[in-house]
């Protein structure tokens, strides 16, 4: 065997056993983050108590609107604040919400809302329109929300995707609800 033929032969070797996986890999983390999963990481105290600045959470991307939930926390792009926000899905197309004292009611039912910690005062009634959606931070009495936008209500095809899990910080690591 000649030296060129064994140079080559090992430069093969190396090609299929490092090169070729390392770039599926790659593509493979490219096409996971661009079509099922993505990362974020928590701006501003809107969802405190559920979520602290600065925690980093992964998401699922939604692709039907029968897969929201009343309830989820859902990652959504605001054309008025011209940035990505994370909210409580309250809201689903044709709900009426009431707000009364900071009690919540969709529908005519009151929801329990276990999770506000800093509820506020506020007093006001929503019929969200079909195909649009009306999101409240967990943090009601430090929340910049559907209740203070100039355009109250979220289209479908600004929402990006529903949190699901908290990866850092590590001590908190797990599912969100």
């Amino acid at each position: 065997m000649t030296k060129i033929t064994k140079k080559s032969s090992s430069f093969l070797q190396l090609f299929y056993d490092w090169i070729i996986p390392i770039i599926c890999a790659i593509i493979l983390a490219f096409l996971i983050n661009k079509f099922l999963i993505f990362q974020i990481q928590i701006p501003s105290e809107s969802m405190v108590p559920t979520l602290e600045v600065g925690d980093r959470l992964f998401a699922s991307r939604i692709y039907n609107e029968e897969t929201l939930n009343r309830g989820d926390l859902i990652i959504f792009y605001s054309k008025e604040k011209d940035e990505l926000m994370i909210k409580r899905l309250i809201g689903l197309p044709n709900d009426n919400i009431v707000i009364d004292n900071g009690i919540v009611s969709v529908n005519g039912e009151v929801l329990n809302e276990d999770y506000i910690e800093n509820q506020d005062y506020f007093t006001g009634e929503y019929t969200v329109p079909d195909g649009k959606y009306f999101f409240l931070g967990d943090n009601r009495g430090n929340s910049f929300d559907s209740r203070y936008w100039t355009n109250k209500y979220i289209d479908f095809s600004d929402i990006k995707g529903r949190a699901f899990i908290k990866i850092f910080p590590f001590k908190d690591f797990g599912f969100i609800n």
